[in-house]
């Protein structure tokens, strides 16, 4: 498997089960195995979330898998990762989820154009089931409706 050109995971079901507040771009502490393996696409975010330990940001439960090519020196897949953000952010932070109740979600993990793997979070309220059903109905009537735009379209 070649290594692609942008690297893109994205978590997709944090939009259905939270409502976004709030988006960061973060960076990720990562060791030399786990970036190669990023790069190849191997990891996955579904399931992530981030907490605070001791002032400092990581994020929990996100997948990377171990790569294929390396020694024993490889690493653990779901280990947490600090992430770096600027002090005012993770201030604004702590206080929100301490306070409000809200959690931090991992929504797009990405490699930019300088090579360093970023990971875009969101300040997250979680949806209760009457929210859940509404956004699967409103996205039911977006889906008809453009059906028959274009069958009108079409005719």
């Amino acid at each position: 498997m070649g290594l692609a050109k942008n690297i893109t995971i994205k978590n997709r079901k944090a939009r259905f089960n939270y409502e976004v507040l709030d988006r960061y771009t973060a960076g990720i502490v990562l060791r030399g195995t786990e970036i190669k393996s990023l790069r190849e696409g191997q990891a996955s975010i579904a399931e992530g979330f981030c907490e605070f330990t001791r002032g400092e940001l990581f994020v929990i439960n996100m997948t990377i898998q171990e790569y294929s090519h390396a020694t024993h020196f490889n690493h653990q897949p779901k280990s947490a990762r600090k992430l770096l953000l600027k002090s005012r952010e993770l201030k604004k932070l702590e206080k929100e989820v301490k306070n409000t109740g809200l959690t931090i979600i991992p929504m797009l993990l990405f490699v930019n154009d300088r090579g360093y793997a970023k990971l875009e979070i969101g300040l997250c309220r979680g949806k209760k089931n009457y929210d859940k059903r509404e956004t699967m109905k409103d996205r039911d009537t977006k889906r008809d409706l453009s059906r028959v735009k274009k069958s009108f379209a079409d005719k």
